[in-house]
């Protein structure tokens, strides 16, 4: 014979299982609407990111100057300003310069 306690304690336990088992759909429910609105909101956000990188490269392009190809036909027919050639050695400099090598190896 069956005790009437322990089918009321069976009752209860499947009772405790089924709302548990329905808290869990629920749970599971609302995880997937929560990673549907991440999934769309990660798309507008990876959207906006592309635009914003080609509103840079554009802005950045318009903002380096071309540089035009360099004209060597004026750079050989213009002269050297004679400020940046190098000085010719004086005489006396020369002079004293072979005086101390001379001195030296004497």
């Amino acid at each position: 014979m069956v005790a009437l306690n322990s089918v009321n304690s069976l009752q209860t336990a499947v009772a405790f299982a089924e709302r548990k088992v329905q808290q869990d759909r629920d749970q599971v429910a609302q995880d997937e609407d929560r990673l549907d609105a991440s999934r769309s909101q990660l798309q507008l956000d990876t959207q906006s990111l592309l635009k914003t990188q080609q509103d840079s490269a554009r802005a950045q392009a318009a903002a380096t100057p071309t540089l035009s190809a360099p004209r060597l036909d004026n750079a050989i027919e213009q002269r050297v300003p004679s400020s940046a050639l190098p000085k010719p050695p004086t005489l006396n400099s020369l002079g004293q310069t072979i005086g101390k090598l001379i001195n030296v190896e004497a």
